[in-house]
């Protein structure tokens, strides 16, 4: 068991509230804790007890939230955020977890009587309505705008996003797939690189590019498109040779990454009307964030013809918060019960 324990943030807490699970399920970690609802508007939820788990290490998800319980008594509750589509029976369709998940499975499973699943990064959007300002890296627009929807994107092991809009009657999240639309280019090397996708496959997805994995996609068409062999193999690799400078084509793959997303994010804002704001919350983000502040990225957002202006009127910041995911499922099942 690979398994780290951090210790809860100090909220006002509703003696009276019961606890349950929350869990954030990604393609390499699953994160878990047992939470509360605080009684505090501002940051509505607190954790009890948190640990991060090591999918290979495991499996299913399942034993994991078993080896979190141990011999406590079970909660009543457990809600779920992972990546993909979830079904009205309770299964998901994902592309990026590597076990099936059905919520039905997993009360026999663990003794927990109701499990309830949710798409991530609509989880992730209940939660970064409430990240203040120490939370984030801010890369460009004001420093605040006024309420609005706003855009939760995360390059991880896949692409996630989701669009947070404030009603009178409370927030709704629409989850999307937005990582799953066509990637688009720019300019020469970007082309090149997206012809010998295209190569391999009829359909190159955003987040064949923007990802964990699509920045060893990005490397390999790289090391292609200029006759130098791949010699890295992992997304950290090529992440550490690029801002160390060691290899030149992991360097412009990284800029590529860079310059895509900044692309990318201001098409999703547009195309989402995210006046109220962008968060960036994704793992592999906080690994460059300076390389990142460096990059084309805040030129390629803002290159969108006379729309630029409408853009620059939008915050875009990176989240740093490790517990988004957890907060946020935890986030959004307060809310349906509330409702």
């Amino acid at each position: 068991m690979t398994a780290a324990s951090h210790p809860a943030p100090a909220h006002v807490l509703s003696s009276a509230a019961p606890s349950f699970l929350a869990a954030d399920v990604g393609g390499t970690h699953v994160r878990v804790a047992r939470v509360q609802a605080s009684g505090d508007d501002a940051h509505p939820v607190r954790l009890l007890d948190y640990r991060k788990y090591r999918n290979v290490d495991h499996p299913g998800l399942a034993a994991i939230l078993s080896d979190f319980l141990g011999d406590s008594t079970r909660p009543a509750h457990c809600v779920v955020a992972t990546a993909g589509y979830a079904r009205e029976d309770g299964t998901v369709i994902t592309a990026n977890v590597p076990w099936p998940l059905s919520a039905r499975q997993l009360e026999t499973d663990t003794g927990v009587q109701h499990v309830h699943i949710v798409n991530d990064f609509e989880a992730v959007a209940h939660a970064a309505a409430q990240v203040d300002a120490s939370g984030v890296l801010h890369l460009c627009g004001p420093d605040s705008a006024p309420r609005g929807p706003t855009l939760v994107v995360g390059p991880g092991t896949g692409l996630g996003a989701a669009l947070w809009i404030p009603t009178a009657h409370g927030p709704v999240v629409l989850a999307t797939e937005a990582g799953q639309a066509s990637l688009a280019t720019s300019d020469e090397l970007e082309m090149a690189i997206l012809r010998h996708m295209l190569r391999a496959r009829s359909h190159v997805s955003v987040e064949h590019a923007l990802s964990g994995p699509g920045l060893i996609n990005l490397y390999t068409a790289v090391c292609a498109v200029e006759g130098q062999p791949a010699t890295l193999r992992t997304p950290d690799a090529v992440t550490a040779a690029a801002v160390a400078g060691t290899d030149a084509q992991a360097r412009r793959a990284l800029e590529v990454f860079c310059g895509l997303l900044g692309s990318t994010i201001g098409d999703m804002a547009l195309l989402y009307g995210a006046h109220g704001g962008v968060y960036l919350a994704g793992g592999i983000l906080p690994q460059i964030r300076e390389f990142l502040r460096a990059s084309t990225f805040v030129a390629r957002y803002l290159n969108k013809g006379p729309m630029s202006e409408a853009l620059q009127r939008i915050p875009v910041k990176v989240v740093e918060h490790g517990q988004l995911g957890v907060i946020g499922a935890a986030s959004w099942y307060l809310g349906q019960q509330s409702r």
